[in-house]
């Protein structure tokens, strides 16, 4: 019998097939599909109407080209920015990267707008408080889009994970755990959102084996 190593396909070979279907959108539609499953599941529509916005920045490896790489001041990191969208079930309808130069807000204009291109029926977006200024005007005007900011209260203290942010933290913590989403080693900012996709590909089966009386 062959080998495991043998049954596999050539590096080239594996890293052409990933990037053709980065470019073909393959691995956002198999994605989608299974968001569809896990929102059917829980009994909702698998058109969300609402999501949650926020970004991540991840350390670049040597593979990352100097121009696509920027520096986060406030983390101290050298590399990429993943702004994402998630609905209120944690899979993704949108996800956009960025430089890690970017400020969130910033990196929110392309996120809205890539997710009010895919998803009409959104009509609110929750967001934290490094999303305050212009975006929730320009994204009322623009794209028809509440974009509502959840704040801490003045008599909250310590570490509290606010109203809404619990889901799309525990997103982030999902991507996180995929070895090649613990940095970002892709040349093109295009191949690291497919990453991201195939990361969550590989989580949401899971929630859609598990016990729904558990």
């Amino acid at each position: 019998m062959a080998s495991d190593a043998q049954r596999l396909p050539a590096r080239d070979d594996g890293l052409r097939q990933f990037r053709r279907w980065a470019r073909k959108g393959a691995w956002q539609r198999v994605h989608d599909a299974l968001r569809d499953r896990v929102r059917a599941r829980a009994g909702r529509d698998p058109l969300p109407t609402a999501a949650v916005i926020d970004a991540q920045t991840v350390r670049g490896a040597d593979t990352v080209p100097p121009a696509g790489a920027g520096y986060d001041a406030g983390k101290k990191t050298r590399g990429r920015k993943r702004h994402i969208a998630v609905d209120t079930l944690g899979p993704l309808p949108a996800v956009v990267v960025t430089r890690a130069d970017i400020q969130d807000r910033d990196g929110a204009h392309r996120l809205l707008t890539a997710l009010r291109a895919r998803f009409s029926a959104v009509a609110c977006v929750w967001a934290d408080g490094g999303y305050t200024g212009r975006l929730a005007a320009w994204a009322q005007q623009v794209l028809a889009l509440t974009v509502e900011i959840v704040t801490r209260t003045d008599k909250t203290t310590g570490f509290v994970l606010l109203p809404r942010r619990r889901v799309v933290e525990r997103t982030l913590g999902w991507i996180v755990k995929h070895r090649r989403c613990a940095r970002d080693y892709e040349t093109l900012p295009e191949h690291h959102e497919a990453m991201i996709h195939i990361a969550m590909i590989m989580t949401m089966p899971q929630r859609l084996t598990r016990n729904p009386h558990q």
